[in-house]
Parts: structure tokens; sequence; C-alpha cells
């Protein structure tokens, strides 16, 4: 079986040099925000080019806590695309605020600015720009649009870690940048982490007291807070993977080009890449009608393809906005389909993949 992603292949690709990472972690009887986190925060914020790096326990941990140190709270309302992981929808509910879902553009699938301006009223507070896919949202109109209104920008880049808008990684666009490394994420760690970037020291300084019981010193909360750390074994893990990530998110522009170079199928649509921006392909995302068949015909040959997302967040149970139209998003929602996608996938795979597209008779 060929699978959309596959994190245990990249643990074997590097598995000397993160076994290393590991037993040290293991014998110096630390593990929790020691060196490791310290080290790694340093490195993501250098690599980032961004002031300051902040290690948390996940990524939705990290749109939390970015909220929560925005000031966002009871009362307020976040605008959001409902396009996008439930995750990034469940932080606003944590943080006590409410998501606002507006509709998607057709040409990216990310945020469409045009759809903001009938959404935003007077408890609006911030608006999370997500890089969905790993393809950069429309950063400089989504920046004008919260500028005019006075609104908080936080950048959900869970899945578009090293992308780049405009020559600038995301992240270090809005007030506040949000990442995830869950495992199959394009820097991903054998377990739960996440991390905030910023160039407001306020906000960094906000995030450290945040993500461990509000402390300014130890055992004294200066006010409310959680228990979010990135721990030491995850932070090691990052620390190597982070060498790597550029020639990684190669790797995924290269299969990407060969995708987009010999898929052929009738009715497929293939991703719409801007050229103001560097797409990292945390996953290839294609559209076809009969997408279920199609599903169930590439799993039948042996291909595991997915769909990100199936239901849009405010279709679902748990956020059920009856009253919302968004219909960008509703019909994607019911086309799309991520082919497998990562550094480790072999020639040979993406041959198969390829063959298998071309040849469906729907």
């Amino acid at each position: 079986m060929i699978l959309c992603s596959d994190p245990k292949k990249q643990y074997t690709s590097l598995k000397s040099e993160i076994d290393a990472a590991v037993l040290k972690v293991l014998e110096s009887g630390y593990y929790i925000l020691g060196s490791e986190v310290k080290a790694f925060e340093q490195e993501f914020a250098q690599y980032m080019k961004a002031k300051y790096a902040v290690g948390v326990g996940s990524g939705t941990e990290a749109l939390h806590l970015a909220l929560v140190a925005c000031g966002i709270g009871p009362g307020d309302e976040v605008m959001m695309p409902s396009h996008t992981a439930v995750a990034t929808a469940s932080a606003v509910k944590l943080a006590g605020a409410n998501p606002i879902f507006v509709d998607i553009s057709e040409e990216d699938f990310n945020l469409d600015v045009g759809t903001l301006q009938s959404a935003v009223t007077s408890k609006t507070k911030a608006i999370i720009a997500v890089h969905l896919y790993g393809q950069p949202a429309r950063m400089t109109k989504i920046l004008e649009f919260a500028k005019k209104n006075h609104l908080k920008v936080i950048e959900d880049c869970a899945q578009a870690t090293g992308a780049e808008y405009r020559g600038q990684k995301v992240g270090t666009l809005g007030d506040i940048g949000c990442f995830s490394f869950y495992p199959t994420k394009n820097l991903g760690a054998i377990g739960d982490g996440g991390a905030v970037v910023t160039n407001d020291q306020a906000l960094f300084e906000k995030i450290q007291y945040l993500r461990q019981y509000g402390w300014k010193e130890r055992y004294i909360s200066a006010f409310v807070g959680w228990n979010s750390r990135l721990d030491e074994m995850q932070a090691a893990i990052l620390r190597v993977k982070l060498r790597h990530l550029d020639t990684d998110n190669g790797k995924r522009r290269a299969i990407a080009k060969t995708y987009m170079e010999r898929l052929k199928l009738k009715g497929l649509i293939l991703p719409k890449i801007a050229d103001d921006i560097a797409h990292v392909f945390h996953l290839f995302v294609v559209r076809v009608q009969g997408r279920d068949k199609f599903l169930s015909y590439l799993s039948g040959r042996g291909i595991a393809a997915a769909i990100h997302y199936p239901l849009a967040v405010h279709m679902q149970p748990a956020f059920n906005s009856p009253k919302v139209s968004l219909p960008v998003t509703e019909k994607i929602c019911g086309e799309i389909l991520s082919l497998p996608m990562y550094p480790e996938l072999q020639p040979q795979d993406i041959d198969q993949v390829c063959e298998q597209v071309n040849i469906w008779k729907p």
C-alpha cells in the first residue's frame, strides 16, 4: 500500500541522528523545558527569521495560547475559514471566543478576503489566516483588512512550515504564527508538539507564562495559565529534523512537479500555484467529480489517498452553524482528494499513482 503520508519512513531515513538525540535526552535526566527546548526555540526562530519562538504542547495549543495572549476571550469573535482542520476552531472555543466562518477561494482553498467585510462586527477581534495544504494565504489583503478594522492576525501555519509569501516565511507576517509538529507535518515530531513565533516581545513573554500555569517565577502564577510544554524528547527530535526541512520541502516540490506534469485524467483539477509564494506541499490536493468512487478505486489498487477535509467545520455537529452559507467551501469539500505526498515517496510509487489516476474511468 502506498500511504498518503508515512512518518515512519522519515524516522528510518534519519534513524542514527534521531536515536542519538533521544539517547542524549534520556541520559540527561532532564525532560521538561531544558536545554533541548531552549536550543530548538532559538534555532526555529533563526530559521523563521523571527525574534522569538516558544515551544508548546501541540498546534492546537499554539493557536489557543496565541489567541489568549492577543487578548481574545469570552464574547469575542474570530473570523476564520471553515475549510480547515477542526483544531483551528477548537482553539477559538478554548479561548472562550466564537469562530465566525467565512468562505474560501476556489483558486487556493484559502480564506477569500472578499468575504470578510460582510462577516465583521463590533465583536470581531481577530482573523485566523490558515495556510492550507502548504500554500500561503493572500496575506497582503488580509493584513490590509485587519489594519483597517483594528484586528489581530494569527497565522495557522500547521501545514506550512517553511512556506513563503513574497519572500517572507509564513508565521512572521501577522501578529503571531502558530505551528504544529504532529508526526505527519513537514516538520514533524514523534508525538505531539507545537510552537508559536512572533516579533512582539510582549506576546512572546505572555506565551511563555501561559504555557506553564501563568508562572513568572516557579510556583507563583501571575495569572491563569495552562500546561502546554514542548518536552525535551520532541525538541531534540525536531532539532534533527529542522536541519533537513528545506531539503525535504524541496523533495515535496519535486514530487508535486512530477504530478503536475504527468497527471492527465480528464476533468482532474490540479493545484493552482501563485507566482509570489513558495508552496511546501504538505498535501497534494486535486479536485475530481465522483470523488468517493475515485477514492475507492485508488484504494483497491493499493493507493491510500485521503480527504482533507470531508466536512467543513461549520457543518460539524459540534460547530453546527445552519445559518452560515459558504457555497465554495461546501462545493470543494465534495470534490477534493489528497494524493500520496511525503519526501521519501519513491519513483516507482509516483509512477504507480500517476498510472492509476490516468487510467481511471468514471
